[in-house]
């Protein structure tokens, strides 16, 4: 009877011993909770717990020749810290958007794709529920990166209270800024110090108008005004920046539109601004010196960006201050696809990829020594090779505040975006996503009205006194009051529960 009781006893222990060992070699899909997982170089080695996959990851951007040369390095380290490979496919920005319907539609299996306000919608494509919902992943494979990314953007892009992409840390604020080509300035000696507004432009434009007759004084911009658009920018819902911010509004029912761009049609008689600026598509792009001032999307610093791919010095004043709109924390964010095989796997790679120096130095810039050269104080110089066969596009890769300065950038380019992100203002609808399901035949007729009217009205092309009433009858029969007040009643629902 002891014998007996001895063996049962003793296959018993074989069997846990045997469950144990199974339990560390579980696959994919069951559980990875080992100690040690999700970390980066800091909390330790995690392949030879993990089962081999690899990782579908669509990127926009031009396809590079040394693509897979660097990924090769890439997959190197990726498959030593995490045990995955990264099929990494760039589609070209002028084809990714509609290749990532095609993708999304069909329901094909990958892992990881750029998503933004404006390639990839965002909140679109979360709402389709075509991305995985991420808070839960991101507090078990990404403690790291989210005490690195600024609390605005994972805030601010939550859709109902969850997040669907891993935002790019970077400048989260958004500010418009005019920009002047310095050497005109100089040249004429002009005074830009004073320039706060479109109106106050108008006794330099002249001298250039006068002056240089090769030069158009006003690169082709939509003006500016002072809105958080829903939907697209040019599209006529809105909330104030400033006075009654809960209200939604026809903005260009508003005066401060209408006496806008009776400004910027004035400079367009007066021959400031091109002859065909409603319908060029001229990207007036800054290596050509034709132009005197134009207006961009600012972040700290972007003068010596500017200037060193302009090959002269650019200068800027900004128009308002800071911002955090929907759209500057979802400008570039990298989602997890729900037909990924490997979630919890695809979390750990944006976790590493946004708090691993060496990772996200190597897939931006390349291989170092082929790519770029290191200086004596650790800047980064760009070797020849690297502008021709390994140009990618770093803003929508990962965090950006962890790359190698280049030799000319300023020593404190990163705590200056930290500070500029600090003093960036909230919007008052941040974080409201209107769901436009509601009024789609609606909003559908009235982007064909907007298409009609905006271009040459926000380029000063048209007298606004004459066209703005015309386009307002028109979006309105189109049915404007039905999506204002459905974005109202929207908007009033989301402010009670916040």
């Amino acid at each position: 009877m002891k014998k007996t009781i001895l063996l049962l006893a003793m296959l018993l222990g074989m069997v846990g011993l045997l469950i144990a060992c199974g339990g560390e070699e579980a696959g994919e899909g069951k559980s990875e909770t080992t100690e040690n997982e999700g970390g980066t170089g800091d909390t330790g080695e995690v392949g030879e717990k993990l089962d081999p996959v690899t990782l579908t990851w669509y990127l926009i951007g031009t396809p590079q020749q040394d693509l897979e040369l660097v990924m090769e390095e890439v997959n190197k380290y990726t498959e030593e810290k995490i045990n995955a490979t990264i099929d990494l496919r760039l589609l070209d920005w002028g084809e990714f958007d509609e290749r990532m319907q095609v993708i999304t539609t069909s329901g094909e299996n990958y892992d990881i794709a750029f998503t933004s306000s404006w390639a990839n919608n965002y909140a679109l494509n979360a709402r389709r529920g075509a991305f995985a919902e991420l808070n839960e992943l991101m507090d078990q494979y990404g403690k790291e990166m989210k005490e690195l990314i600024d609390p605005a953007f994972l805030e601010g892009a939550q859709i109902d209270g969850k997040l669907y992409a891993v935002p790019t840390n970077k400048e989260v604020g958004q500010q418009a800024v005019l920009s002047f080509n310095h050497e005109l300035v100089e040249k004429h000696d002009l005074d830009i110090s004073t320039v706060n507004s479109l109106t106050d432009l108008e006794p330099l434009l002249a001298v250039i108008k006068e002056k240089e007759t090769d030069v158009t004084p006003i690169a082709t911009f939509d003006a500016y005004l002072p809105f958080d658009s829903i939907l697209q920018e040019e599209m006529p819902f809105a909330f104030r920046l400033d006075g009654n911010t809960d209200e939604v509004v026809n903005k260009y029912e508003e005066e401060v539109t209408m006496e806008t761009l009776k400004v910027m049609h004035d400079y367009y008689k007066k021959g400031y601004i091109r002859p065909d600026a409603a319908t060029s598509t001229d990207s007036w792009p800054l290596e050509t010196p034709n132009w005197f001032v134009r207006k961009e999307l600012y972040q700290p610093y972007a003068e010596s960006v500017w200037s060193r791919s302009a090959g002269y010095e650019i200068v800027t004043r900004p128009l308002h201050e800071p911002y955090v709109f929907n759209n500057s924390v979802t400008g570039s964010m990298q989602a997890i696809s729900t037909t990924s095989q490997n979630p919890e796997r695809a979390m750990m790679f944006l976790n590493l990829l946004n708090t691993d120096p060496y990772l996200r130095n190597l897939i931006d810039k390349g291989i170092e020594g082929v790519h770029y050269e290191e200086n004596a104080d650790g800047s980064i110089t760009d070797l020849p090779v690297r502008v021709e066969r390994y140009n990618m596009p770093s803003f929508a890769i990962g965090n950006q505040l962890i790359l190698k300065l280049y030799e000319d950038d300023p020593a404190d380019k990163w705590e200056a975006f930290e500070e500029f992100n600090e003093k960036s203002i909230p919007s008052p609808a941040l974080g409201f996503y209107f769901d436009s399901n509601p009024v789609r035949t609606e909003i559908a007729a009235i982007s064909n009205v907007t298409s009609e009217f905006s271009p040459a009205l926000l380029k000063g092309a048209v007298d606004p006194e004459e066209f703005i009433p015309e386009f307002n009858k028109k979006l309105y029969e189109a049915g404007m009051q039905d999506v204002l007040d459905e974005i109202q009643r929207q908007y009033d629902e989301w402010k009670e529960n916040q």
